[in-house]
């Protein structure tokens, strides 16, 4: 039994927002709907009057001036403590431990050997043997000379280590020099074939060679179906015909129901 006709047991009633007359924006609402107190160090203008704002502002300034002296002079030594430290590293000879020492003369006789031909392997055997036979002296004669030359030793070390760091430097240069070397050979070799392509490629420029006028066949044409889809509309266009026995739904109608 439906409850359409039956009326309702509380009708409604006004409000004021059944039938609203006025719209407010929300920027016209009122924003601020408490009563603000002041905080603690909020201090009120008889306080602000005692205060000298003046010498507050200058001390306040010579603070940061202060500050940014310290920070500049700081900065200076720095810069001057790096400065007498790469001078005085560039005024003294590089001093190197005996292990790093050792390493380095190894690695220097390994690109020395590297270098060298197949046929003085015998000479370079003889010398080497020649020198070790002159460096190992006697025990006795060991024992005077190191009482006597430990200043010398020292010298000595250290010329050795400045000449095999300069040998070292030698080295790495020429090596830096050769790979640019073949940096640079590579590079030419790879334009000069890019330009051979470019004016090979192109019929135009390329006088010396064969002619050919043909056009080149695409990969699809010898495809059986082709260009099947060319001038075929799925959606033909719709008409208007203001006649009601010639228009397209009378003749489909009467195609469909009455033959």
């Amino acid at each position: 039994m439906t409850t359409a006709a039956r009326p309702t047991f509380d009708p409604a009633r006004g409000r004021e927002s059944q039938a609203p007359t006025v719209q407010l924006s929300a920027r016209d609402l009122a924003s601020h709907t408490k009563l603000k107190f002041r905080q603690p160090g909020q201090d009120d203008n008889v306080a602000l009057q005692a205060q000298d704002l003046k010498r507050q502002l200058l001390e306040a300034e010579r603070e940061h001036f202060r500050k940014k002296q310290s920070e500049r002079s700081a900065l200076g030594n720095e810069t001057a403590t790096k400065s007498d430290s790469i001078v005085d590293s560039q005024h003294q000879p590089p001093v190197l431990d005996e292990e790093r020492r050792r390493q380095l003369l190894a690695q220097v006789q390994a690109w020395d050997n590297d270098d060298d031909d197949d046929s003085d392997d015998d000479n370079s055997e003889d010398e080497n043997a020649a020198h070790k036979a002159k460096s190992q002296p006697s025990s006795a004669s060991a024992a005077e000379e190191e009482s006597d030359d430990d200043d010398d030793d020292d010298s000595d070390d250290e010329d050795d280590t400045a000449q095999l760091l300069r040998e070292l430097e030698k080295i790495k240069r020429e090596r830096a020099e050769e790979e640019a070397r073949k940096v640079r050979q590579r590079t030419q070799l790879e334009e000069s074939q890019q330009t051979e392509q470019l004016l090979g490629g192109n019929p135009l420029l390329n006088l010396g060679g064969e002619r050919q006028f043909t056009v080149k066949r695409r990969w699809d044409d010898d495809v059986v179906f082709k260009n099947q889809a060319r001038d075929v509309d799925d959606k033909p266009q719709k008409r208007f015909i203001n006649d009601m026995l010639r228009s397209d739904f009378h003749r489909k109608f009467m195609n469909k129901y009455i033959r």
